[in-house]
């Protein structure tokens, strides 16, 4: 764990022994991050997160009030988790049936968002800077750059990594409205192109 004075935990929050917190990371009210979970820098755990054992955070994840990350969460640097939006971790659960250690792998990839109330239903990756919209329910993998709403979730369109919706044109061409950056949508994919 980072010394104690380039982090910020709540009294209220528990942090067990064992996990890993960078610095420059903020634990808000009544936390629980558990043994053998890593925490990256610079990121921030809202009102009522909870992390379990081996969940892995990059640097700069900002998680909103209310989340749980369970075992086989990985989310990579960059991403933003809404409030009160949910992860599962078993596709069939039982009351009566014991399935520790069949937990499927959910990982969100960098500078993807999802919103509020929104459900990522386990086993299924969530693209570079895609964007699930506030309710929706992930029961697929997500392309990067893509734009999710609805129950199930299904594809509208694509957002830059501004969080703007992309409009291409006839050669596949957006532009982000507030970076300027530029886009390429080919053989149903987007990828930002460098600038020269």
């Amino acid at each position: 764990m980072g010394s104690e004075t380039d982090i910020y935990i709540h009294p209220s929050a528990i942090i067990d022994e064992g996990c890993k917190i960078g610095e420059g990371t903020k634990i808000w009210h009544f936390c629980h991050v558990m043994t053998g979970s890593v925490i990256g820098k610079k990121c921030s755990l809202g009102q009522n997160v909870m992390v379990a054992s081996g969940v892995l955070l990059g640097n700069n994840v900002k998680i909103q009030n209310n989340v749980s990350l369970y075992e086989g969460v990985v989310c990579e640097d960059d991403v933003f988790l809404g409030p009160s939006m949910v992860f599962t971790n078993i596709i069939n659960p039982r009351s009566t049936i014991v399935r520790r250690g069949q937990y499927s792998k959910t990982t969100v990839h960098k500078g993807a968002s999802i919103g509020a109330n929104a459900t990522i239903i386990c086993g299924h990756d969530i693209g570079e800077f895609a964007f699930i919209g506030a309710g929706s329910v992930v029961t697929k993998n997500v392309k990067p750059y893509a734009l999710m709403v609805g129950n199930p979730a299904k594809q509208t369109g694509w957002m830059s990594e501004y969080g703007h919706r992309l409009n291409f044109d006839a050669n596949g061409i957006a532009i982000c409205p507030e970076s300027k950056e530029k886009y390429k949508l080919e053989n149903g994919q987007v990828h930002k192109i460098k600038a020269a």
